[in-house]
């Protein structure tokens, strides 16, 4: 892994960092209190890191953190706040890659290294977020989207969620993934290009 391992780890873990304090902050200020209980309200990267979801996005570019704990019956509008919740994550990860952005576009950065870092740690950001809102198990995008079904089928879905992890395991281990998200981040990058310049 050498120097290509260096150069992605700052990425992947400021990536991380953000989008997993994100969901436990927005929960904290709609009245859950649940993350920071459990210690989650922290920049320190052991507190959010799944290991086996670690190594995917270092071997595969595609992974997960740990989950970070809430308790949507905390909320003063149970559905509201976990969709609330639940984009926290994916949006921090879009506006840390148009804060990156911006920084490079400025044409401050003297330090080759640092450039290709930042570059990498643009990318894992754009990735992270658009990843995450797949309406897939166990990621955000799964629970945004029981958050809009009605009470019901919402029960039904997370009853049954355990099956529609086997897709997304298929996807990754079959790259599939790569060419549903390849486009989407792409588009992402081209959008914040022009916001940029």
């Amino acid at each position: 892994m050498g120097y290509d391992f260096l150069f992605r780890l700052p990425g992947l873990l400021v990536a991380i960092i953000i989008h997993e304090f994100s969901h436990g902050y927005v929960a904290y200020i709609l009245g859950d209190n649940t993350a920071k209980e459990a210690g989650r309200l922290t920049i320190n990267p052991l507190k959010h890191l799944d290991i086996t979801g670690f190594i995917f996005l270092l071997l595969f570019r595609f992974g997960w953190a740990k989950p970070v704990p809430i308790n949507p019956n905390n909320f003063k509008n149970r559905k509201r706040g976990m969709i609330a919740v639940s984009l926290a994550g994916p949006f921090s990860n879009f506006i840390m890659a148009l804060i990156i952005g911006f920084t490079i576009s400025m044409d401050i950065i003297s330090s080759n290294i640092l450039f290709n870092i930042l570059i990498i740690m643009l990318w894992y950001n754009l990735m992270l977020g658009v990843f995450n809102l797949l309406p897939l198990p166990p990621l955000d995008g799964s629970k945004v989207l029981a958050s809009l079904l009605p009470v019901k089928y919402e029960y039904l879905f997370y009853k049954n969620e355990r099956y529609l992890y086997l897709i997304l395991i298929i996807l990754v281990a079959t790259n599939t993934i790569n060419k549903i998200l390849g486009p989407i981040i792409d588009l992402s990058l081209n959008i914040l290009i022009k916001i940029i310049v």
